[in-house]
């Protein structure tokens, strides 16, 4: 047990020394601004290295039985990066769906348990906070993609066992929708992709946070060619919510039926319907295709979504104007539910 442990020590001491490396690297292929003396251009470095630090790695073990350990799995891992006080950490928040045990692990090889403080389904995010203080580790400010042009390159860290610090490129910012009831505006996609996405932080030349990762994809310029990369959620969605996520847990629900969607030729496709859902209740099945809202026409997600979720009484029942695989077309009635009542509650929250 003992040999076993020295070994992971190593292992992890050889990512942290490698990702040092790599950061260095990446240092020198950012572009310095036109006209700036030596002294400006070192405090980017610093701004650099201090985002690379303030990069942590997540652990988390969800509760037994758990729903979204059917997707997600029970043991999971990723990445998160300190934004605030008392060691206030942003991370993808499907990581701690229906969490029970949650650690950090710093970049110095620290490893704390820490606590769920918010998951926001409207954005993705999710906040955490360590049990015990997170001494040295640095807070980085938070940017904006609205400056960032194709091209601009960034600095992506993961933490953990599996710390990296890489290159990518802005690709593109574009509305984004999830299969799963999901959808931002605008959403960050950058090439080449990084493996290990789940929470990763990605970086101006400032050192400014600018997004959190959430997806690999196959094509991040959005132009139906093979283009891998990564979906980031930018931080320009966190700023409005962010009180709101530290002082309740969450920020307004939104009415949730329990599909799993696509685009599909026009039309909204059903690939899953959810156990136990609203839409299984009211009588919908995978290939169905959905038509309209409320009566109003639907083509793609996107206005799939934007017509369930400006409904004024999001907890009101809402009319599906569905074609079956067998052709019928039928208007089933659905009772939307807050998705969050469904799942066991992380600790916290």
């Amino acid at each position: 047990m003992l040999v076993t442990r020295r070994i992971d020590a190593w292992f992890r001491t050889r990512a942290r020394f490698l990702a040092g490396i790599l950061l260095a690297l990446v240092i020198s292929q950012l572009p310095a601004c036109a006209a700036t003396g030596g002294s400006q251009q070192q405090a980017a470095i610093n701004a650099l290295k201090r985002a690379n630090a303030a990069t942590v790695g997540v652990d988390v073990v969800a509760v037994e039985g758990s729903r979204s350990a059917e997707t997600l799995g029970r043991t999971r891992s990723g990445s998160g990066v300190v934004i605030g006080p008392e060691g206030l950490v942003l991370t993808i928040g499907y990581l701690l769906l229906e969490a029970d045990t949650v650690q950090v692990t710093t970049q110095d090889d620290r490893t704390l348990p820490a606590r769920v403080v918010a998951y926001d389904l409207a954005t993705g995010f999710g906040l955490l906070r360590p049990l015990l203080p997170l001494r040295g580790v640095p807070t980085v400010p938070l940017g904006s993609v609205a400056d960032l042009q194709p091209g601009d390159p960034l600095m992506a860290v993961t933490g953990g066992d599996d710390a990296a610090v890489a290159m990518t490129q802005v690709v593109n910012k574009r509305p984004f929708s999830g299969s799963w009831e999901y959808f931002i505006d605008p959403a960050l996609f950058t090439s080449p992709p990084i493996e290990n996405h789940s929470g990763a932080a990605v970086f101006n030349r400032r050192g400014e946070l600018v997004g959190i990762g959430s997806l690999l994809v196959g094509d991040a310029s959005g132009e139906g060619q093979p283009n891998p990369g990564n979906m980031f959620v930018p931080v320009d969605l966190l700023k409005p919510v962010l009180a709101e996520l530290q002082r309740t847990g969450h920020s307004r629900p939104r009415p949730w039926i329990g599909l799993t969607s696509s685009d599909s030729d026009g039309h909204v496709q059903v690939m899953r319907v959810s156990r136990d859902g609203p839409a299984e209740a009211g009588g919908m099945q995978p290939g169905d295709v959905v038509l309209a809202v409320d009566g109003a026409d639907v083509t793609t997600l996107e206005q799939f979504y934007k017509k369930l979720w400006a409904r004024p009484a999001p907890d009101a029942q809402v009319r599906l104007t569905v074609q079956q695989r067998g052709g019928e077309v039928r208007t089933l009635t659905l009772q939307p539910i807050d998705r969050m009542t469904t799942m066991a509650k992380p600790a916290g929250i």
